[in-house]
């Protein structure tokens, strides 16, 4: 670990004795009170989180009627954001990472699209196509999801927007969580410090300033392999929040959460996941990938989508939402999207 990166955490240090003094006590409530007081401690804290991180938006035109995530199929859009006091943004900024998740509640199964940054699309909040990234900075997480859904033709029905501090937290609340780094690093921090975080190629357990800086890399390959990272370090947090073991890190991981997470479930909704992640079969995630190639027009760098990838991909999200054909039916075309 580099020095900069020994003397990040120094730093941090006061801010987490709390939350240290906290995970050794958590043990001793769980022993003392018993499962169901601990469980009701963490009930009574996910609301409190929900509610104050609660901000409805417009739902979805491509519904005909409302939706219940405890009986039906649907999508959630992951807004990743940088809003740090370090780039001093005023209103709404670009978004830096987009995730689409489908949600089958017969398949017990997730389907996780990742969506370059600078894919060339139409932003109906604008009236141009540009970058998709400019629709968060037109007009928030509602442009954004009427962006998704222009382009993908399924609709959007909840987003959970979280800036680049609740990722940190988050993966450090966890302890960390294991990754596979494709080759060595040299990345600014979150405070944009040159060549702050150093990682070696290879799997290895990372830290949430690594694991930000592993999601958010692209000097050495494109958006598609950035995209994909960002996959990778979602699937590991799933994976390392689900285990036993990280039963007594939720207060922590919620309090992460807390400040910097903008969504419009509501609380009430959050149980439709249960049946995702308590499944005896364990979560069934597929990660989807967005065919296409770099591009310059007018002088400013895009991703141009694939046609044909576009379009398998709609076909294969618009099936797992059950609002087109059956995937039984799908051509070997549109299974080749899938990524295991």
């Amino acid at each position: 670990m580099s020095t900069t990166r020994r003397v990040y955490k120094i730093k941090k240090t006061k801010k987490k004795r709390r939350k240290r003094l906290w995970l050794l006590l958590v043990p001793l409530l769980v022993l003392g009170l018993g499962a169901s007081t601990y469980a009701a401690t963490l009930y009574m804290k996910a609301q409190n989180v929900f509610n104050d991180s609660y901000d409805p938006v417009e739902a979805s035109a491509k519904r005909d009627a409302a939706i219940d995530p405890l009986e039906d199929n649907f999508s959630i859009l992951f807004i990743g954001i940088d809003d740090s006091k370090d780039r001093d943004l005023k209103g709404n900024s670009r978004s830096d990472a987009l995730m689409l998740a489908t949600f089958n509640k017969d398949q017990k199964s997730i389907k996780l699209l990742s969506i370059p940054r600078d894919s060339y699309v139409y932003v109906p909040a604008k009236g141009v196509t540009t970058k998709i990234n400019a629709a968060h900075a037109a007009g928030g997480p509602k442009a954004t999801m009427d962006t998704v859904e222009e382009l993908l033709d399924v609709p959007v029905d909840y987003y959970v927007r979280m800036n680049f501090n609740a990722f940190i937290d988050v993966v450090d609340s966890l302890d960390g969580i294991e990754v596979d780094v494709p080759y060595e690093m040299n990345e600014i921090d979150s405070h944009d410090k040159k060549n702050a975080i150093h990682l070696e190629e290879g799997l290895q357990t990372v830290d949430g300033e690594e694991a930000l800086a592993f999601a958010r890399t692209r000097k050495k390959d494109s958006d598609i392999q950035r995209g994909e990272r960002q996959q990778e370090v979602l699937k590991a947090i799933i994976a390392k929040a689900t285990s036993a073991g990280s039963l007594t890190k939720y207060t922590d991981v919620m309090e992460a959460v807390g400040d910097n997470m903008t969504t419009n479930l509501k609380f009430s909704q959050m149980r439709g996941f249960i049946k995702y992640v308590t499944t005896d079969k364990g979560i069934n995630l597929e990660t989807i990938k967005l065919e296409g190639q770099d591009s310059t027009i007018n002088g400013t760098y895009y991703y141009q989508l694939n046609d044909t990838s576009l379009a398998n991909t709609k076909l294969l999200l618009q099936s797992h939402l059950n609002l087109g054909p059956a995937e039984g039916n799908q051509t070997e075309a549109v299974q080749s999207q899938i990524q295991e």
